[in-house]
């Protein structure tokens, strides 16, 4: 039905861009070591603009607030999945058959799925969102608390044309729950890539499996065979599971762009570097669905089938478990039964949501409370920033204020100039005074919604409060039925202990934002909350969000850098807690913006702000601030910008605190560094952890493999946090930076394997991705053309 913890939230960011893996070709062909990432011919533009990416880029680094660990919607109800949610990236062309094709997949998934599982487990239903460019039909409905960065499955392009691995991003360790599945649209249109990587619903099972039950890969493509030990004598095999899978190692030798594959030479403990393992089409075995999506696999390798001996990351992260052992300890497994029927009861549904523009009612606590410390004050200084640079072009907003009653400062209006952004700003509130009433100000902010947009389905509220309130309980249902997203902001240390439960209930963010000298720690609380769906063009990103304590005479100096990738909207905020000091802008060729050409409000006499038109010059720009006034005094700058490109993505940062799966329960900080979808290696990622009352506490982020860190280079940055000061809500600020000399981009891990070739009797058919014959040892292979 529509109506007529503490936290963090995410930041990102952008990083060069050269290759250090091989890459798998989806028409067959490889990339080698130390290849460059080659581009379609078909798309100069966005070539050109990638490769002067890579020649320039020293990072900029965005960081935003982070918040919780993503939460699915998806739920197990009497052995079926419901409200799995796919969601189809903004940048992706339309095509129908992107929809149809994704449909087929996840109905054969299903079949495979419940049989592979011993006929415990099917997909109920599904719902796919359609991005908002896409025509509008009859059959797309609204979204409700749905979004393309809450969704299960993604559908995007990689980034990097010919990189079509279907991947899980899985930040933790065995049996902890994955972050997304993502497909390319390539993936789900070329009927050709089942030659690679399996047939499409065998492909999904095997994500999935990675997604819900944090199980992991049976091959390796870093070790991709070993020595077994477990026979009489020891003996070359390749990383699979079961052991015995048959086939032969194959070695491509390449000169330019031909390749001659051979036998694979030995060296009498492995084979040379560079050998792959070609399967035979037809195995003895069964399994396993985390190792190869063959026609004959249709189990999970368990106890009894599993080569404990294999060095993949299965045995790493599960402690040599069996994938089947990994899913039985799930709740899912606890919450189910086998099912008495030779296919699932009931066929997979699907609706069809479309995204639309957001509709935002921000509802402000101005009780009396917000007099002290200056909270207010802060309040209309980070709103305005959000009125006038973060919120996107083309959304509806509307203030609604609240103290012991309600009232509509603003209707909800659509943001389609500055003007309309200014006029918006100018009905902040001033005045604060009275009791906290936090149902009445959602009840006015759904009520501002419904009038404009007849609905509250999809909405959202951006509900601030430093107050208790002990009748909260009293609109949870009213929150039920809207359908609406509730994003939460707790100011200072006293806020409400229940207010979480408004965003818990919708799927919004939980943010929180300690008291301090001047607003910079709001306004980083407020830049978090931007569109959710999917659009890199829509979002602003945040370079630089800083403060110091700065003594009489004393100078505070910082760089902003500003890639190519990004400098649309640039915005830089200087705000100071006592007087104004002296301070200018300088851009990287040397032009000075002094205090004069800054902005200062009346409403905010301790702020000023600076936007560059057009697009911001490339380089280093240099904030100069000196105190001028007789004490010392807190000042800090902000600056944020959007990207430059459409089809160019900045480097964004995404990260979030969660407890471990493993005694004592460590608190742990992760923090996801990537361009487009593809990790960065190499930076250099700072956490601040802040909690009122107690210093702030800082650690390097690391991407070692090591401590908290699941896996090495996969570009999630981790450390365990173990200066916890208490209960209570931290809030949560992560800082990358990186030169194009330290970082390289690489590969998703948990991804299916891209089948290098197989063997059928006497052939061995390889991927190489041109139409030709040769042979080895007298027999034929056959390559073909994937693509």
């Amino acid at each position: 039905m529509c109506l007529g913890l503490y936290i963090l939230r995410w930041g990102r960011q952008t990083i060069p861009c050269y290759r250090n893996e091989v890459f798998s070709h989806p028409t067959g062909g490889h990339i080698n070591k130390t290849d460059k990432l080659s581009f379609s011919n078909q798309e100069p533009r966005r070539q050109e603009q990638v490769m002067e990416v890579l020649k320039s880029l020293i990072f900029l680094l965005s960081f935003q607030l982070l918040h919780v660990a993503k939460g699915s919607m998806v739920w197990l109800n009497k052995n079926g999945y419901e409200d799995l949610v796919v969601a189809i990236n903004p940048q992706v062309p339309e095509d129908a058959n992107i929809i149809l094709n994704t449909m087929n997949m996840i109905k054969n998934a299903s079949n495979y799925l419940f049989e592979m599982t011993k006929h415990r487990f099917f997909f109920k239903s599904v719902k796919i969102i359609i991005p908002k460019t896409w025509k509008k039909k009859m059959n797309y409905s609204r979204l409700k608390t749905e979004s393309y960065d809450k969704a299960d499955v993604i559908i995007a392009d990689p980034y990097m044309t010919h990189v079509d691995d279907p991947y899980t991003l899985h930040y933790r360790g065995c049996k902890e729950k994955g972050q997304y599945i993502h497909f390319t649209p390539n993936f789900l249109l070329n009927d050709n890539l089942t030659n690679v990587y399996g047939e499409k619903g065998r492909v999904f099972v095997h994500e999935w499996a990675h997604f819900r039950w944090g199980v992991f890969d049976e091959y390796s493509s870093d070790m991709p065979f070993y020595v077994a030990r477990n026979s009489e004598e020891a003996s070359v095999e390749a990383t699979s599971c079961p052991a015995g899978v048959t086939g032969i190692p194959v070695f491509q030798d390449c000169s330019g762009d031909k390749c001659e594959p051979r036998i694979c030479r030995y060296d009498g403990q492995l084979y040379e570097k560079g050998c792959i393992f070609i399967p035979d089409i037809q195995q003895n075995t069964s399994c396993s669905v985390m190792y190869l999506q063959l026609p004959s696999v249709v189990e999970f390798c368990d106890k009894n089938t599993h080569n404990s001996e294999a060095p993949n990351m299965q045995n790493k992260i599960c402690n040599h478990k069996s994938t089947w052992e990994v899913i039985m300890e799930s709740d899912d497994f606890r919450n189910s039964a086998v099912i008495n029927a030779s296919a699932p009861p009931s066929e997979t549904t699907f609706t069809l949501l479309q995204t639309q523009n957001r509709a935002v009612a921000l509802v402000l606590d101005v009780s009396g409370s917000m007099s002290v410390h200056d909270r207010l004050r802060h309040l209309r200084s980070a709103a305005e920033v959000f009125l006038l640079h973060i919120i996107e072009i083309g959304s509806w907003v509307g203030i609604v204020t609240f103290d012991s009653d309600a009232s509509e400062k603003a209707p909800l209006q659509q943001i389609t100039n500055d003007a309309a952004r200014q006029k918006l700003v100018q009905c902040l509130p001033t005045i604060a005074s009275g009791q906290t009433n936090i149902c009445a100000g959602i009840r006015k902010g759904f009520k501002l919604i419904a009038e404009k947009m007849t609905t509250t389905c999809g909405s959202e509220i951006v509900l601030l409060t430093d107050g208790e309130d002990p009748r909260i309980a009293a609109c949870l249902d009213l929150v039920k039925q809207s359908a609406a997203t509730i994003h939460t902001i707790a100011l200072g240390p006293l806020a409400s202990k229940e207010l979480e439960r408004f965003s818990k209930l919708t799927g919004g963010l939980n943010l929180y934002a300690v008291d301090g000298a001047v607003p910079s720690k709001l306004i980083e609380t407020f830049s978090a909350i931007t569109s959710r769906s999917g659009d890199i063009c829509e979002q602003s990103i945040q370079l630089e969000s800083k403060d110091l304590v700065v003594q009489h005479s004393g100078w505070m100096n910082t760089t902003v850098p500003v890639d190519k990738t990004v400098g649309n909207d640039t915005f830089f905020h200087i705000a100071w807690s006592l007087s104004r000091p002296f301070f200018f802008l300088r851009d990287p060729k040397g032009k000075e913006y002094g205090s004069s050409d800054f902005t200062t409000s009346n409403s905010n006499p301790n702020t000023a702000r600076l936007s560059i038109s057009g697009t911001a010059e490339v380089g280093d720009w240099q904030v100069c601030i000196k105190n001028v006034h007789t004490a010392t005094q807190t000042i800090s700058v902000t600056a944020t910008s959007r990207p430059a490109y459409s089809d160019v993505p900045p480097v964004r940062i995404a990260a979030h605190m969660n407890r471990a799966n493993k005694a004592f329960n460590p608190v742990v900080v992760y923090a996801e560094v990537s361009q487009g979808f593809l990790p960065v290696l190499g930076a250099t990622v700072i956490a601040t952890i802040e909690k009122d009352g107690a210093g702030a506490v800082t650690l390097e982020l690391l991407d070692n493999g090591a401590g908290a860190d699941t896996m090495k280079d996969d570009g999630i940055y981790s450390r365990y946090f173990t200066s916890l000061q208490g209960t209570g809500r931290y809030r949560l600020k992560v800082n990358a930076h990186g030169r194009n000399t330290t970082t390289r981009l690489s590969l998703k891990q948990n991804r299916a394997l891209y089948i290098p070739g197989y063997r059928l009797n006497a052939m061995r058919r390889i991927n190489i991705g041109q139409n030709l014959y040769f042979s080895i040892s007298q027999q034929e292979f056959q390559i073909y053309n994937s693509s």
